[in-house]
């Protein structure tokens, strides 16, 4: 019987990264594509999605935080990112996919820094421009 029960609870643990993960479809929906510029408030550099924190005002001038996931640190880094990449205060245009419960949550698949340098995010399913 404790035998039983260790199996048990093994075969339950490794279900849990499986049962953590989500699919693209799942989450954002391709037919709410958005393009916002605002303000960086926060780089998440952290497993298993790096996030981006927006301040993005409406047109009304009524300011809202917008959250962005983009792929893992490890793949950011073999593209050139870096945790120093963004820093709050930078000023960006961010292309994706927003979520399907229309939260203030998107798919970033292209971020477009203040210089107009345009960087891909690599596990974005979004699209065209994704790897």
């Amino acid at each position: 019987m404790k035998t039983c029960l260790v199996v048990f609870i093994g075969f339950a643990l490794l279900a849990i990264p499986a049962v953590a993960h989500h699919s693209f479809s799942a989450e954002y929906d391709r037919n709410q594509p958005v393009t916002l510029r605002g303000t960086v408030t926060r780089v998440e550099w952290t497993n298993p999605h790096a996030m981006i924190y927006l301040d993005v005002p409406s047109p009304a001038g009524k300011v809202k935080n917008w959250e962005f996931e983009l792929g893992s640190p490890n793949g950011l880094m073999r593209i050139g990112w870096n945790r120093y990449s963004l820093k709050k205060g930078d000023e960006i245009t961010i292309k994706g996919f927003r979520a399907r419960d229309g939260s203030n949550l998107v798919n970033a698949n292209l971020v477009i820094l203040s210089d107009g340098k345009s960087v891909l995010n690599p596990l974005s399913s979004g699209g065209e421009g994704s790897k």
